[in-house]
């Protein structure tokens, strides 16, 4: 079994801990009945929390046990290096933890071989406890079932330049909220500065697919679908604003890196970012800083992008009711709310994000960051496809890299990548 590892939401929130896992315990045999008596000795692995997290977890496991005296909880921590290829080998060994931290990406594979516990049919009851969108983090194309119980989010908001869009004409209390909004400001933006000030400083991604409303997959999951007439349009578009320089002419082979760098000398009007981009205007750039504007990601279907991290349970576990009980435990409002308070994640359950921590100012530039943030999870999204790995990443850059340099028709250039993308899939297979 290949198993493709996702750098989480690094392009989103540069606060972002790649926080992930694995493990090794149950074997054949498991049930998928929950409704036991919470009892046996399970695994809980993760992936290079340790160092910085060793006092939370070891609190997280005391409480639980001290909660259901009959349980014992193994905590095992792997170094970042080869993670991904620890889970492979675990799956194919037999050798996977009761408890397993996933990322959506990583645990289609695993449900698609029958190792991941469908929470649909065996925890159901606490689906309520979890933002919709969330919870639907951890489905699969053409399986039917949830097979993680979603753990913490991240997102970021957009950052744009008021002084810029002054200059420009337009009004910088009225930021872009739309790809049309977008589209029209970036031109106009481009057109006043005589192509010296682009609006973005990024390709369009599938995730920009997702919130121009592009169907990304087929329903069954066999196959990508982002070459559609809506597809097509939003290339189109981008086309439109590289060749009128509102997407810089460096976009195609950007970093996130690079795109901050843009953004801080004023060569670009908008970009994602987190709370530690602020303390990093407010030293570098104080004329950019007295002129920031903090907005949501911009999204034509109402809903921005989640990035979402989720706790799996091995339907191999030996002790079921334990296993998930303790994925419960690890995931719910309390334990959740705690974590957020120690990393700049965010909770995944239904209410947390009202809590004052989430929505109160206090005057500091990693709050209103924060409280932005928060405010667009409530229905956010995770656009990325569940089957779309690295590769498949790379074969999309390439082919929009094509047709913005007028080598491909934006046409050509999807029929390409979804050809390319439709093949590594049947290869993951």
């Amino acid at each position: 079994m290949r198993i493709s590892r996702r750098t989480f939401a690094a392009a989103a929130v540069a606060l972002v801990l790649p926080l992930s896992a694995c493990g090794s315990g149950g074997d054949d045999g498991g049930s998928t009945d929950a409704s036991g008596k919470v009892e046996g000795d399970i695994t809980f692995q993760t992936w290079n929390l340790r160092a910085n997290f060793k006092p939370y977890f070891e609190g997280l496991i005391a409480d639980f046990e001290k909660k259901y005296p009959g349980t014992r909880v193994k905590w095992i921590d792997q170094p970042a290096e080869g993670y991904a290829d620890k889970i492979s080998a675990d799956a194919a060994g037999g050798t996977l933890p009761d408890v397993v931290n996933v990322s959506p990406d990583l645990v289609a594979p695993l449900a698609e071989a029958g190792l991941a516990l469908d929470l649909d049919k065996a925890a159901g009851k606490y689906k309520s406890e979890y933002l919709d969108g969330a919870w639907a983090g951890h489905q699969v194309p053409g399986l039917s079932g949830t097979y993680a119980f979603p753990w913490y989010l991240n997102t970021g908001p957009l950052f744009y330049n008021k002084s810029l869009f002054k200059k420009a004409g337009l009004d910088p209390s009225t930021p872009p909220k739309t790809y049309d909004e977008l589209f029209a400001d970036a031109l106009r933006l481009a057109k006043k500065s005589d192509g010296k000030v682009a609006t973005l400083a990024n390709v369009p991604t599938i995730e920009d697919f997702g919130r121009y409303g592009v169907q990304l997959m087929n329903k069954e999951g066999t196959g990508f679908a982002f070459n559609d007439a809506k597809g097509i349009e939003l290339l189109t578009r981008y086309k439109e604003l590289y060749d009128a320089k509102a997407l810089d002419p460096q976009a195609l082979t950007a970093t996130p890196e690079s795109s901050g760098k843009k953004f801080l000398t004023e060569a670009v009007a908008m970009n994602p970012g987190s709370a530690l981009d602020l303390g990093n205007f407010k030293k570098q750039a104080p004329n950019l800083y007295k002129n920031i504007g903090i907005t949501d990601q911009i999204t034509s279907t109402g809903h921005v992008n989640m990035y979402v991290m989720g706790v799996m349970v091995n339907s191999r576990t030996k002790h079921t009711p334990a296993a998930v009980a303790f994925a419960h435990f690890v995931t719910d409002a309390r334990n959740q709310m705690s974590f957020a308070k120690k990393v700049a994640i965010f909770p995944s359950t239904a209410g947390s994000l009202d809590d004052p921590y989430f929505t109160k100012e206090d005057g500091t530039d990693e709050t209103r960051v924060r409280i932005a943030a928060a405010k667009s999870l409530k229905n956010a999204v995770n656009y990325t496809p569940v089957l779309f790995s690295e590769q498949m990443k790379t074969a999309l850059r390439n082919e929009v890299a094509k047709a913005l340099q007028g080598k491909e028709s934006p046409k050509t250039a999807l029929d390409n990548a979804v050809k390319a993308c439709d093949q590594l899939l049947k290869q993951q297979g």
